[in-house]
């Protein structure tokens, strides 16, 4: 007998009175599925055992004895107990209730064709994670939060279906945030993303700072998301950039309160400036502002303090962009940096444990989360002074800052990767030694993970790579690590019905051993049936194998820098700027850029960073040529050649979209793995371009007549392939499959609107246009540009 056939013995679902919303939940799944009725009954372990009644239970104090469950407990464990017999009877309980609804789901859409034995007696299911946590949840909280067709509900379900088990639930509800600048300066939109705690609340210090009317929004907001995370079992949380700047208008009242200035001096065009948290009454007002969102909700479980970007900072910390600054009361100046950097430090972890001691005065187990990145020139401080409830996040605990420790899993001569992606596939035995120490101290590390939006591959979504999530995941647990911090969290299941990747993490957080070749073979039958699961799944494979050969020209690009710089909207030509700037405004007025960013005509650079060199594109340009398009044009191959014939269709929602029309999981993923040849065409010109026109210039300046030819046709053979990629994308997009992140609200800096097409003609009219012009970037554009009043007409 199967687990499933059992389940369809059940014919009553006991749930005991008040308990918590998640009962309900996981109840309601289990009846959909098996058509059992729901009842409340006052004392549900005294049912233990009557045929045809399954009991939900979400407290292990309410149990029956049940040996096996007890011990597992006593042990520390973490995870789920579930006993299911032949005649419907059985129990399923949670030794936390962030597991329950994340197993029940589990159960009913991956378990129902294992044997009844293997549970009949009682089996406990330890959680391969104990945390599985959003961080910087592009869909729910960030610029995604935009998304056409968006739906909330089904997303956070989403969320709880595949293990997650802590989500934050601070997003603005507006498209963009109150910030406002000098024309053409682009710095408010970075207030868009991970909303300060004085965006939802105020405290006796700052009131009236803002709109009341803007506060009460953005505080529905959150306690709504905090109510659905809550349905689910799932802990609410926070993600703030912070210590944040605050209006003017607040110095005008306070002017001896000004802490450090914190914005970019190359993208912003006005100093802004931070509180200074070494002062009592702005860690008070911060302690209150905390404890006032804890009063609205009460089981908010973490705060995560992203820093040192977006208009946030700690006072002299080395990693600010003007450099080390504050206000009046931290240390003397002139000190040396070591003494300074001491001093920021502690104030840093003062500011930390202040936020942690408020959370907890409402809720005990209150955690406040921080990176490490920001704190690279006081990395020792904040090392030694982290404690308990007090945790850091990160890409890996040996590095430091933001150099990556790690190569590329094919390219061993680079390190540029995106930490936490399937590209960041080995660990450093180090990491055990300070796992450890941290242990000790009752702080835990939180690594990152990402296998759904923005962290990679961004804008696209659903892009497939199965086997490469499970490798992750399976480093990840096999070294001890618990806690994942799960970047972009997923993608929605209204627009990517078909998400193989969350359903392999849905399946690792209660079987870490599974064989993962027989879970996806399963799937794939399940949703093409057998013989076109076959060709799904060899699909998969060459397309995992066309992302490792991938050598990540620049992290930035792969990224929000891909939407930020426009790069499937702009033109590539070998002279930018030889463009009138009247025809370059459709694309670049939506640029994350200011007037005088060298990006605007140099696919190369970004304010002052050199994202790449000419040389580094030449290398990347052949890896790319010689190792990824054959495994990938072979999956898009293989699909196309099954497209439209019969097979089963399903998936999470039965594949269906918001008109009721069902979509072929065959056609789902040959446009979503077309999208990525398309996104790799793009990145693969890029590097292209910068060889193509340095090497000319170069070639120029030495009198080299056969170099400046050669850069030539490489030119003129990338803009050939630029513009039928265009036209190749202009295909995906009437294809009616939603293959990347689109509003159709307000479009900004950092999400396309729903015009792409349009966009994507008059980019291959201007490539046609100017193909012949000679290669040039001009090197004194900063300082040319800066010097100009700002052009007429540029939105930002």
């Amino acid at each position: 007998m199967t687990i499933s056939e059992a389940l369809y013995g059940i014919t009553t679902i006991g749930i005991r009175d008040g308990g918590h919303p998640v009962l309900r939940t996981a109840a309601d799944l289990l009846s959909q599925e098996t058509g059992a009725e729901i009842e409340v009954v006052p004392d549900p372990a005294a049912m233990t055992g009557h045929a045809g009644t399954f009991l939900v239970f979400d407290s292990p104090t309410d149990l029956p004895s049940i040996e096996g469950l007890s011990e597992a407990m006593r042990e520390g464990g973490e995870g789920v107990w579930l006993t299911l017999r032949e005649n419907g009877s059985g129990l399923v309980a949670p030794t936390d209730d962030r597991f329950l609804y994340g197993f029940m789901a589990r159960l009913l859409r991956h378990a129902g064709e294992s044997p009844l034995a293997d549970i009949e007696r009682g089996r406990f299911f330890p959680a391969a994670f104990s945390w599985n946590r959003t961080a910087y949840d592009f869909f729910l909280n960030q610029e995604g939060r935009i998304q056409q067709g968006l739906d909330r509900e089904s997303y956070i379900e989403r969320l709880a279906s595949s293990g997650f088990t802590h989500l934050e639930v601070n997003g603005l509800a507006a498209p963009t945030g109150l910030e406002t600048g000098p024309p053409g300066e682009i710095y408010p939109m970075f207030y868009t993303y991970c909303p300060a705690l004085d965006q939802f609340t105020s405290s006796r210090l700052n009131t009236g700072l803002y709109p009341e009317e803007w506060l009460a929004a953005n505080l529905a907001r959150l306690k709504e998301n905090a109510r659905l995370v809550r349905s689910y079992g799932l802990v609410p949380g926070l993600l703030c950039f912070e210590p944040r700047s605050v209006p003017d208008e607040f110095f005008t009242k306070y002017p001896m309160l000004r802490g450090a200035r914190v914005d970019h001096p190359f993208r912003s065009f006005k100093p802004r400036y931070n509180m200074t948290i070494t002062h009592p009454l702005v860690r008070e007002h911060y302690a209150e502002m905390l404890q006032n969102l804890l009063n609205e909700v009460p089981d908010l479980g973490f705060i995560s303090i992203w820093t040192n970007d977006s208009g946030a900072g700690f006072e002299y910390t080395k990693s600010l962009y003007v450099g080390r600054n504050g206000g009046a009361y931290l240390i003397r100046e002139w000190k040396d940096d070591e003494e300074i950097a001491r001093a920021a430090g502690e104030n840093a972890l003062t500011f930390l444990r202040t936020l942690r001691d408020a959370g907890r005065d409402l809720n005990p187990g209150f955690r406040v989360i921080t990176r490490l990145e920001s704190f690279y020139g006081e990395h020792d401080t904040i090392w030694e002074g982290v404690e308990e409830g007090i945790d850091v996040e990160t890409t890996s605990l040996v590095g430091r800052g933001w150099e990556m420790p790690y190569t590329h899993p094919r390219y061993p001569d680079s390190r540029s990767i995106n930490g936490g992606t399937v590209y960041q596939l080995s660990f450093d035995e180090r990491e055990k030694d300070l796992m450890a120490d941290l242990a000790e101290r009752s702080s835990r590390p939180h690594f990152y993970f990402a296998a759904g939006p923005n962290s990679m591959f961004a804008p696209l979504l659903g892009v497939p790579y199965p086997r490469l999530t499970w490798q992750r995941l399976h480093l990840l647990h096999r070294e001890g690590v618990r806690n994942l911090a799960h970047m972009g969290g997923t993608c929605p299941p209204d627009i990517v019905p078909f998400n193989i990747n969350h359903e392999v993490v849905s399946l690792f957080q209660f079987d870490p051993d599974l064989d993962p070749e027989v879970e996806i073979a399963r799937i794939s039958s399940e949703w093409a049936g057998d013989d076109r699961g076959e060709t799904l799944r060899e699909a998969w494979k060459l397309t995992e194998e066309a992302i490792l050969a991938f050598p990540n020209i620049t992290p930035l690009y792969s990224t929000f820098g891909f939407v930020w710089y426009r790069l499937w909207a702009r033109p590539f030509v070998p002279d930018i700027e030889a463009i009138p700037l009247s025809e370059r405004a459709y694309y670049q007025e939506w640029m994350c850029t200011t007037p005088h960013n060298p990006n605007n005509v140099d696919l190369s650079r970004d304010v002052l960073f050199e994202l790449m060199t000419p040389e580094q594109c030449e290398r990347d340009l052949e890896r790319i040529d010689t190792n990824l398009w054959g495994p990938l044009d072979s999956a898009i191959t293989l699909l196309e050649g099954i497209r439209g014939k019969a097979g089963n269709r399903g998936g999470e929602g039965d594949g269906s979209d918001v008109d009721g029309d069902v979509t072929d999981v065959i056609e789902d993923q040959y446009v979503r793995i077309s999208a990525l040849r398309c996104w790799f065409e793009t990145q693969r010109n890029v590097a292209a371009w910068v060889a193509g026109v340095y090497g000319y210039m170069k070639a120029k300046e030495q009198g080299d007549d056969g170099g400046m030819s050669t850069s030539v046709s490489l030119l003129g053979e990338m803009i050939d392939r630029e513009i039928a990629n265009s036209h190749r994308l202009l295909g995906l997009l009437d294809s009616g499959i939603e293959f990347m992140a689109t509003t159709d609200l307000e479009e900004t800096q950092l999400i396309h609107g729903r015009n792409l097409d349009e966009l994507l003609r008059k980019r291959i009219a201007l490539m046609e246009a100017h193909r012949e012009d000679e290669p040039f970037i001009d090197p004194d554009y900063i300082e040319r540009q800066a010097g100009r009043e700002i052009p007429t007409g540029w939105r930002p």
